[in-house]
């Protein structure tokens, strides 16, 4: 059909109307009411009603097209059934139009209301007497029967999209909330998920399949906030509670079934109420549609308004009614709706809609204005008649939201259409382009990549991980030899032994990692038995415990022929001394382990995170361990001292340790005191008046942490010389794959002329059997008299089962750290092990049993005893600074190796007292070794060992 010239202007102003829509500045949207001067032109102005449809449609306006005819008894239920069809969104939006469909929620529970009256019928709510339902509570009745409809109007779909999600609005986020819950709390992602859909199918089953109840989250709805929130609606009965609340859904429920009732009730009374809620409800749900600042921005993404079309309005299909009832409504709010009104009325009907707001001319102008400008005029004039318009004190018959547009003949007749019309603006708004569908997904497959390259970040570097959160206490470092170790303390479950290399099978020959074959005990027997402590403590004895730190090597790599010996029996030490004084004492001890990683190669790192867990827990009141003397031992102290922390150690034997650092304490001989003790036997060795040569023989240190060697190279060799030793040049033997390489050095030494007759070994436990075997096979050596002198790490090796030898003619004296045999007699210390330490209660453990002769054991155990008795001095818990303070005063009597004595342990320098025994170890007869104590101290013992005591005879 042509356009006529009255279409085109119309469709100008519509779009000039929508282009200030578009532009946030809200204009008010009339009901434009065409009609023709002549009523012979009535179906032409029907006509012009379609083609602005074909216009806005093709513009991508959301158009929706009232019928011709609808059912009902009135006008008003004619008008009442008509907005009822617009409730449906597919009447809304042809192709072209943006962003998805238009909602009506709460224009449906308008009609859910309505369908429930008529269901229940004439017996409610006044059943006649005697009947069955007189004796039913009538609210009841009702709610009963919006049960049975879901609250939904009768006979729509219970799918959405062929899938059960009704009310997936809330059910979804719910599970979601729960996925976050169990992600924060360090679950594994498949127990999350796993979690959220189990939610998710519980609530749906709830919300969803059970017959005949309400929806489960209907209180959370919007339409049921606006239901309770709205003033259009008088208030229910004062008893009742009238709102709604996230967090009292029971008050709420009550509210919602007062407010349905009250307006029930008022529905069945009839007149226009029906009508005009209705009305309001699709007001407001369009007013939702277009809400700008709404989750997904809808505003934004819908520039142009929603225009429902008329071609029809009279008395058959209630449009008429319809008109005044939106003009009413409008006039009621105060807010301005989206909602534009296109209607063509016959002109025999115009009167029904009363007076225009278009001045009557007294007489007919000269030259009449064209009809566009009449057009912009009356619509001004419109605007400016609004306000004054809905006052209360005009006549009533006044619709003032009603815009009538008379169209005379000539406006109406076909005319070519223009080349150029006016169009608001089609560019995408910004929000469809950054707050749409492909970039949700965009951002989706970003968060989703990212939280994967995190969570695999995470752990990677940390020991106990979640998706999106990780404990920061412990990370994941490299072993020397490739493997993987966890370093830092112990929190939250982490378990060391986890990342221990497995045990090897029992027809395996490999030496087990765990602990020695002596030991009856695991690392992850001795973590679970101090855990189980440390629960106690806190669950039964809160505010009335300290807590200290063991920080050792608790790691092991297999690739690097490094063992968990040290550890594990050090560990042994700590958890016997939690057992005893949590046994005896009021004053509880919790263990948090600490984790240096192989031979404490990562201390440092170890002593920060130590540093870092006191700053959050006051109850940490010191350390116990460092027990190897390393190059980042100065680092390690000082970021301990730092934190406040004194440091206990049993077996570091550092001789600068406590003169530079006021906060380390060591029960352990120090390396310089070590080699005066081991003087008295080179004094023996030493012929008078004779030359005599002396050889230094160290591990290279140049590669690796290790200051022990250092020390006791440095101390042995000055003790050599002291002695009138011909000191040869200090020798120093690297590792290959873990194995010292000493063949070349024992050429050198053997094979001049210049023989030493005794060498001060500065190496490790480990590297003695290879020093042997190469002693006894090379020429000039073997079967030559010769003594070996070194320091306390010997005292690990087993020369009593054969494991480890000496080499023919071949002397080998070493210090020890711990004399346990004198002190047995006064300690309780092995009947504490029995009962406490796994594996030991049928044995019956002395000091030379396997499992506790090499010393680690009591030296931890010790230090633990004298670090929680400065934590606890009057039977009260102690902070750090007092227990620092008070390990000054430490002496305990009937440890494992003595008297813990620190009474005279000067500021900043060496302290006596040292636990102390001299040992030689000669090869018998058959081939295997035999060990004497030459002498001995035990620990509190001041008096000096003399050369006549340590006669080597």
């Amino acid at each position: 059909m042509p356009a006529s010239g009255a279409g085109l202007h119309i469709q100008d102003q519509l779009e000039i109307l929508i282009q200030d829509f578009r532009t946030s500045t809200e204009p008010p949207m009339p009901v434009f009411v065409v009609h023709a001067q002549e009523s012979t032109d009535d179906d032409a102005v029907t006509g012009l009603v379609r083609q602005l449809h074909t216009g806005q449609e093709a513009h991508g306006t959301r158009c929706a097209v009232a019928q011709d005819t609808y059912d009902g008894a009135t006008e008003v239920r004619r008008a009442a059934a008509m907005v009822r069809a617009l409730s449906d969104p597919k009447r809304w939006g042809g192709p072209k139009a943006v962003y998805r469909r238009y909602a009506f929620p709460r224009l449906r529970l308008v009609h859910a209301i309505d369908d429930a009256v008529a269901a229940l019928g004439d017996t409610w709510p006044a059943p006649a007497p005697g009947s069955a339902e007189a004796g039913q509570d009538q609210r009841q009745r009702l709610l009963n029967q919006l049960a049975q409809q879901r609250w939904r109007p009768r006979n729509t779909a219970r799918w959405r999209s062929g899938l059960p999600l009704f009310d997936m609005a809330h059910i979804l986020p719910a599970s979601l909330v729960t996925v976050l819950a169990a992600l924060l709390a360090r679950s594994e992602w498949y127990v999350a998920v796993g979690a959220g859909l189990v939610f998710l199918l519980l609530l749906t089953v709830l919300n969803y399949a059970l017959p005949g109840r309400a929806p489960i989250f209907l209180w959370l709805r919007r339409e049921s906030r606006w239901f309770m929130t709205t003033t259009f609606l008088r208030a229910a009965d004062q008893e009742d509670p009238t709102e709604v609340s996230l967090l009292r859904p029971v008050r709420s429920w009550k509210a919602i079934a007062a407010r349905a009732y009250d307006v029930a009730e008022a529905l069945t009374a009839g007149g226009d109420f029906h009508l005009q809620l209705c009305v309001l409800a699709l007001r407001e749900d369009l007013r939702d549609n277009h809400r700008r600042w709404s989750w997904d921005l809808r505003g934004f993404k819908r520039p142009r308004p929603p225009m429902l079309l008329l071609p029809h309005a009279d008395t058959g299909n209630g449009g008429i009614e319809l008109i005044r009832a939106i003009s009413d409504v409008r006039s009621r709010r105060s807010e301005l709706d989206p909602l534009l009104v296109v209607a063509a009325v016959r002109a025999q009907d115009v009167p029904r809609l009363e007076r225009s707001v278009i001045p009557a001319t007294s007489e007919p102008e000269a030259t009449p204005p064209r009809f566009s400008e009449r057009l912009r005029t009356w619509y001004r004039e419109w605007g400016r008649n609004l306000r004054a318009e809905q006052s209360p004190s005009r006549e009533r018959s006044v619709l003032p939201w009603v815009m009538k547009i008379p169209l005379p003949h000539d406006q109406l007749v076909p005319v070519e259409e223009r080349s150029r019309h006016l169009r608001a603006s089609t560019r995408p708004t910004l929000a469809r382009l950054v707050w749409a569908l492909h970039t949700l997904v965009l951002v989706i497959a970003l968060l989703t990549a990212g939280t994967v390259m995190r969570a695999d970040a995470l752990h990677d570097r940390y020991c106990s991980a979640s998706v999106l959160t990780a404990n920061r206490d412990t990370r994941r470092e490299r072993t020397p030899g490739g493997g993987t170790e966890c370093i830092g303390i112990a929190t939250d479950g982490v378990r060391f032994a986890d990342w221990l290399p497995a045990p090897p099978e029992p027809a395996d020959e490999v030496t087990a990692l765990t602990a020695d074959d002596a030991s009856p005990w695991t690392v992850e027997d001795l973590e679970d038995r101090i855990a189980g402590q440390n629960a106690d403590v806190l669950a039964h004895h809160p505010g009335k415990y300290v807590t200290v730190v063991y920080a050792g090597p608790l790691s092991a790599d297999p690739a690097d022929g490094s063992s968990l010996v040290k550890g594990a029996e050090e560990l042994a030490g700590v958890y016997l001394a939690q057992a005893v004084i949590n046994k005896n004492s009021s004053v509880k001890l919790r263990v948090l382990l600490a984790n240096g990683g192989v031979d404490l190669g990562r201390q440092k790192e170890m002593a920060e995170a130590v540093a870092a867990y006191a700053a959050e827990d006051p109850t940490v009141v010191g350390v116990v361990g460092t027990g190897r003397d390393l190059k980042s031992s100065r680092a390690t102290t000082r970021t301990l001292l730092e934190a406040g922390l004194p440091v206990v150690s049993g077996t570091n034997s550092a001789t600068y340790l406590p003169r530079e650092f006021a906060n380390w304490f060591s029960l352990a001989a120090t390396d310089q005191w070590q080699t005066e003790q081991l003087g008295l036997i080179a004094a023996q060795l030493r012929t008078p008046k004779r030359r005599q040569y002396a050889l230094v023989l160290a591990r290279d240190t140049a590669k690796t942490n290790d200051l022990y060697t250092d020390e006791q190279a440095r101390y042995g060799q000055h003790m050599l010389r002291r002695h009138g030793f011909t000191v040869l040049d200090q020798r120093r033997y690297t590792l290959s794959g873990g194995t010292p390489e000493l063949r070349s050095h024992a050429q050198e030494i053997c094979r001049r002329g210049r023989v030493p007759s005794v060498i001060y070994f500065a190496g490790r436990v480990e590297d003695i059997d290879p020093l042997m075997s190469q002693m006894s096979t090379e020429p000039g050596c073997a079967g030559t008299p010769l003594a070996i002198l070194t320091g306390d790490d010997l005292s690990k090796a087993d020369f009593t089962t054969g494991k480890q030898s000496v080499a023919p003619e071949v002397t080998l004296y070493h210090a020890a750290l711990a004399e346990l045999e004198k002190a047995a007699a006064r300690t309780t210390f092995y009947l504490d092990a029995a009962t406490y330490l796994p594996g030991l209660r049928d044995r019956s453990p002395q000091y030379d049993s396997p499992a506790l002769d090499s010393g680690q054991t009591a030296l931890a155990h010790d230090a633990t005893r004298a670090l929680h008795w400065a934590a606890t001095r009057d039977d009260r818990p102690q902070s750090r600074a007092s227990t620092w303070v008070n390990l000054r005063n430490v002496k305990i009597e009937g440890m494992a190796t003595g008297t813990i004595d620190f009474t005279r342990a000067p500021l900043y320098g060496d302290r006596a007292g040292h636990s102390i025994v001299l040992k030689e170890v000669r090869r018998a007869g058959d081939g295997t070794s035999t060990s004497r104590v030459l002498c001995s101290r035990v620990a509190g013992d001041t008096e000096r060992l003399t050369r006549k005591e340590c006669a080597i005879g």
